[in-house]
């Protein structure tokens, strides 16, 4: 149902906790963020053998794995600072595992390269949306709402590239 109407799992269990009478104990956002740095579903792996795949979903799950961590790092500044570090080297080592499968993809494919290029950029837009709430943060630090919702966005642009690839490639 998640992938017909994105957002309904996020609304049942909002609706659910506000009907339980604890939507005010349990951050939701948070909770997700936590979540989707650990989970790694059998609709997100990509049954290809080659190198260049395993690099790709490999690289996806490390970096949904730093940003699951946020919750824990954000209110140690030295700490998030780092992982804010390891974000984006991750961010970047995954754009070169993106761009290595879109050079494997055959021409005669074209229209999954696109695809997929769509894709990337799409979550570079995301990454940049990222940076600009750390800014944020950084400059009223009440804000960290704000980036455990850009952190999930970005988890959920990486499980996009994921599904896309196994989609068109596989």
């Amino acid at each position: 149902a998640e992938a017909t109407i994105p957002g309904l799992t996020y609304d049942l269990v909002k609706g659910l906790l506000k009907k339980g009478e604890v939507s005010d104990r349990i951050d939701t956002c948070e909770t997700l963020l936590r979540l989707g740095g650990v989970s790694d579903s059998e609709e997100l792996h990509i049954p290809r053998s080659e190198p260049t795949f395993k690099t790709l979903h490999k690289c996806a799950c490390d970096l949904k794995s730093i940003l699951g961590r946020i919750p824990d790092q954000i209110y140690d500044r030295k700490q998030f600072l780092e992982t804010i570090k390891e974000i984006a080297n991750s961010i970047k080592i995954l754009l070169d595992a993106v761009n290595r499968v879109i050079t494997e993809i055959p021409a005669s494919e074209s229209g999954s390269k696109q695809i997929l290029e769509e894709r990337k950029k799409e979550f570079v837009r995301y990454s940049k949306k990222f940076s600009n709430t750390l800014k944020e943060y950084f400059r009223d630090t009440n804000q960290n709402q704000n980036v455990f919702l850009s952190a999930n966005y970005l988890i959920h642009q990486t499980n996009l590239i994921l599904k896309t690839v196994k989609q068109e490639c596989c």
